[in-house]
């Protein structure tokens, strides 16, 4: 029987389309040819369900990767075949598996496992697009607000990853994609155990490095099973000195904004330990907007630990980082003793204001002399919870506490409905969350009951009376605020959304329920929220 996974693909480009070209382990000198089981041919129907169009390539492990169609949901596919099944299939399947946890924008999207002995396959998410190895090798580096967006998705992706206590464990600029859309997205997860969250992080370090130089900076055989000619061909390596100490972004090309600097160079330096994911992506999705280079230029840099006036580690660019923050305190304490001259000279008896006084980084400084600090990012409180049915018969109201309850096993449900849309009776149903006061939101992760709900994150401004006809103005009005993209017939049980504006605060926010799953017995659709999470400041 098949079984649901998740995102695992890497892509190069060739002939100017996209190949989906996995970067898993080296295949084994002795794996039998695909010949010895019958090659695959192109018309031929997988599972009843999907047909394979056209042969785009084979990676790295001896896979072969096919563009194919969803006949039943009429959409593009990849898919990716390893001959034989069975157990030399199990590192491809399990990654499979492990990455179907994960369900976020972000990560590239896993459809179908099927183990047939002979063979086996996985159906993901076709990304027209390229990676980020090819868009740079082919078009230089990007400028720093591109580059500050990739790492931004990079990083929120492995939020996601992390946060169920998993690894990636395989991110590079070959494994960064770029859809032609804009979307970028992560793929290609490893199971094997070699890595660590902090190598996940410190990786997202060499990402920015590459985007902004074009140069990886981990080595010049930065990547597990490199193969010449398929997606983990070799990187060019980065401008180091006669240590071996790399060159900071800002030495190798102009226009390299310091905090973005600053940002990737403590991720990579060994000596500072790196932030824990979430905070990573919330500092970059702070920075992550339009190309703007007089907001890229004003942007404070993000520290992770403090200037303790230590000697700085070689890998930190030398000392111009602590120079350059040294002679900023100089001059805002300068400006300190200006202001009390000028007060001085008045005649006016009163202290200045000190705490207007901006900062280095363009917040205003505190009164004590301390440097500001960014909040840590934790898991709010949910101060009062409810069941949202514009057009109900109030029935399904019950049990709402329940999906804020910390306990994954209880949660709310749906009646069952004899159509995936509420049995065309209503548009919709949801949770309504209230945080008790404003607050700076990083991201809302629900957990689900079954695969295949759609459902989507609003916000607003306002509470309604609760009632059909408030919720019914409820609805109508968090509508107009949605929050990151929707989730349409997803192939997990988590759902995260992080597409907050970091400049707001949000009080009030809607989990909404578009379509519900069909039930395992097949009588019915029906949906459980079993728990909602908000993590913010």
């Amino acid at each position: 029987m098949p079984s649901s996974t998740g995102p695992s693909i890497d892509t190069i480009t060739e002939g100017g389309r996209v190949t989906q070209v996995g970067e898993g382990q080296e295949a084994e000198e002795t794996a039998p040819s695909v010949m010895t089981f019958g090659a695959p041919t192109a018309g031929e129907l997988l599972a009843e369900r999907y047909e394979l169009v056209e042969h785009i390539n084979n990676d790295s492990a001896g896979r072969l990767v096919w563009r194919g169609v969803d006949v039943v949901l009429r959409r593009p596919v990849a898919v990716v075949l390893r001959y034989p099944g069975g157990d030399s299939a199990t590192e491809m399947l399990q990654a499979a598996v492990a990455a179907s946890r994960v369900i976020h924008p972000n990560l590239v999207g896993v459809y179908d496992a099927i183990d047939e002995a002979d063979r086996a396959y996985v159906v993901r998410e076709w990304v027209d697009g390229q990676s980020l190895r090819e868009l740079v090798t082919a078009d230089g580096p990007l400028d720093p607000a591109r580059a500050t967006a990739v790492g931004s998705a990079v990083a929120s992706a492995l939020a996601a990853v992390h946060a169920t206590g998993m690894v990636h464990g395989n991110v590079h600029p070959g494994t960064a994609m770029i859809s032609d859309d804009g979307r970028v997205v992560l793929a290609d997860a490893r199971t094997d155990g070699e890595d660590s969250q902090e190598n996940d992080i410190r990786a997202v370090g060499g990402v920015l490095y590459f985007a902004l130089t074009g140069h990886w900076p981990h080595g010049e055989a930065p990547l597990h099973g490199a193969t010449a000619g398929h997606g983990r061909a070799a990187l060019p390596d980065a401008v180091r000195d006669a240590s071996g100490a790399i060159a900071a972004p800002r030495q190798v090309r102009a226009g390299v904004p310091a905090y973005l600097d600053d940002l990737t160079m403590d991720l990579l330096d060994p000596e500072i330990t790196p932030p824990s994911s979430d905070v990573l992506a919330a500092e970059l999705n702070r920075l992550d907007v339009p190309a703007d280079e007089h907001f890229l230029a004003q942007a404070g840099p993000l520290r992770f630990t403090a200037d303790s006036g230590d000697e700085p580690s070689p890998l930190a660019a030398t000392g111009g980082r602590r120079v350059a923050l040294g002679i900023a305190g100089l001059l805002a304490v300068a400006l300190v003793g200006l202001l009390v001259g000028i007060s001085m000279l008045g005649g006016d008896d009163k202290k200045p204001d000190t705490q207007q006084v901006a900062s280095p980084s363009g917040s205003p400084a505190p009164s004590d002399g301390s440097s500001p600090a960014t909040a840590p990012t934790r898991t709010l409180t949910i101060q009062d919870v409810r069941i949202i049915d514009p057009k109900g018969d109030r029935r399904e109201l019950r049990n709402a506490e329940k999906v804020i309850d910390g306990n994954e096993d209880e949660g709310w449900e749906t009646a069952t409905y004899n159509r995936a849309n509420f049995g065309n009776l209503k548009p919709g149903m949801g949770v309504w969350i209230d945080l008790g006061s404003p607050h700076t939101v990083k991201s809302v992760q629900a957990v689900l009951s079954a695969t295949g709900a759609s459902a989507q994150l609003l916000a607003g401004a306002a509470d309604f009376e609760s009632t059909s006809a408030g919720d019914k103005q409820l609805v109508a009005s968090y509508q107009k605020n949605p929050i990151g993209q929707p989730f349409e017939e997803h192939d997990g049980t988590k759902m995260t959304f992080d597409g907050f504006d970091p400049e707001k605060q949000y009080r009030y926010l809607l989990f909404w329920i578009t379509e519900l799953p069909q039930k395992d017995s097949g009588s019915g659709y029906k949906l459980g929220v079993q728990e909602i999470t908000v993590a913010g400041s």
